[in-house]
């Protein structure tokens, strides 16, 4: 019989503890702290649970061993391809030790990501995984309250006492946008994913108006716009940056899919990338070396960031040394989407 509530659980434990001879005591510890018991009534207590098909309950289990074995992660949102690659290689990895993950999205809303947090340790998480550092002080407080132990995962920030890896955002996005200016470019745009809750295009913006800075570039008001993660929305900022008079002869874009809205936009309007504009991504999807033109941007190893995210909370847990801020290395990759400014438009 297979039992789940409260009641049955108890239930269970009888029917286990009746047929094996033993105490209830017994069949918790058995289950609970397999080593406090010998291994003949371990083993006595174990062909009882075969016999009868009873399936221990995960949060009966938790109040006495602490322990659940799962881990909790909350993203920002699922319709992102970042995302799912990236839960992918962390579910990967923490069912190759034993671990299951509940995943849950906030949609960059901070209050959301902290009743998220809340539902998940009321389950019984053992640690969890958040998206970025920017965070409702009462998620922080909640994880010290309850010692729950968390990795920010997606950033490299170093000088923040909380355990984070990822790559360093400002520092790819300052590479990308140098790229286009190593070209020649000096009428640079950027179209960026919002900035609100979202501590990695910050970054990213950061990185690209460092490079400009340097350089001794403007950016004009207009040459900024700001657009949710859709192709749709990428597309009208196209639209508007290539409307203007006086237009940029290359864009930044924060991530790749706000790049491939760029780059659809100019092909309808008629514009010919590279020849008439230039357009660099950030993350290198895999559909950025399919599309033709292929598209210049910042390759980040996902997969691996969110496996070395696990890696910590695992390690952790288990009592083992682990390293509190990981740096994961990008690296600039040049396709066919960048190249020299018009010399009508330098």
């Amino acid at each position: 019989m297979r039992l789940t509530n409260a009641k049955s659980v108890k239930q269970g434990i009888r029917a286990v503890a009746a047929r094996a001879g033993v105490s209830t005591a017994s069949v918790s510890r058995a289950l609970n702290n397999p080593d406090a018991v010998s291994p003949s009534l371990r083993a006595r207590i174990e062909q009882a649970i075969d016999a009868l098909g009873y399936i221990p309950h995960a949060p009966a289990r938790i109040l006495s061993s602490r322990r659940s074995r799962t881990l909790g992660a909350i993203v920002p949102t699922i319709d992102n391809t970042m995302f799912a690659r990236g839960i992918a290689s962390l579910q990967q990895y923490l069912s190759s030790v034993g671990y299951m993950l509940f995943l849950t999205t906030s949609g960059y809303d901070l209050d959301v990501e902290l009743q998220q947090a809340r539902n998940l340790i009321s389950r019984g998480v053992d640690g969890l995984v958040l998206r970025g550092d920017c965070h409702h002080d009462g998620l922080r407080k909640l994880l010290a309250d309850n010692a729950v132990p968390f990795i920010n995962v997606g950033i490299y920030q170093p000088d923040r006492p909380y355990p984070c890896v990822g790559t360093d955002n400002e520092a790819a996005a300052h590479r990308a946008a140098a790229h286009v200016i190593e070209l020649g470019h000096r009428r640079i745009g950027i179209v960026s994913a919002l900035q609100r809750n979202n501590d990695r295009a910050s970054a990213r913006v950061a990185g690209f108006r460092r490079a400009l800075t340097e350089n001794g570039l403007e950016l004009p008001a207009q040459w900024h716009v700001e657009v949710p993660y859709t192709l749709d929305d990428a597309r009208e900022a196209a639209r508007y940056l290539l409307s203007l008079k006086d237009r940029p002869t290359a864009v930044v874009c924060g991530n790749d899919v706000i790049a491939y809205g760029v780059l659809l936009e100019a092909e309808r309007d008629g514009f010919s990338v590279p020849r008439d504009l230039s357009v660099v991504g950030f993350d290198d999807l895999d559909w950025s070396r399919h599309l033709r033109p292929s598209l210049t941007t910042i390759h980040v190893p996902t997969g691996e960031t969110w496996q070395r995210a696990g890696e910590y909370l695992v390690r952790s847990l288990a009592g083992e040394q682990t390293i509190m801020h990981r740096e994961i290395d990008f690296s600039l990759v040049v396709r066919e989407s960048t190249a020299p400014p018009p010399k009508s438009l330098k």
